[in-house]
């Protein structure tokens, strides 16, 4: 009876180990993607920078030469 109620516990307990290893894969899964989707963000928000520093380099050098 006693080994029932042993087998019993580390069977429960074992669970609960599976089920906090399952959580931080889950959780550690979620954070790759969130770091991969602010990576591709912050990789658009450049791309949009620098097209908007060369559309006003363009800008002034138009005007310069309007200048002349």
């Amino acid at each position: 009876m006693r080994s029932i109620i042993i087998l019993a516990a580390a069977a429960t307990l074992s669970a609960c180990g599976l089920d906090a290893a399952s959580s931080a894969a889950t959780a550690a899964a979620l954070k790759k993607q969130e770091l991969e989707q602010g990576k591709k963000t912050m990789n658009q928000a450049q791309q949009k920078i620098g097209q908007s520093m060369d559309q006003l380099q363009q800008s002034q050098q138009s005007r310069e030469d309007a200048a002349k």
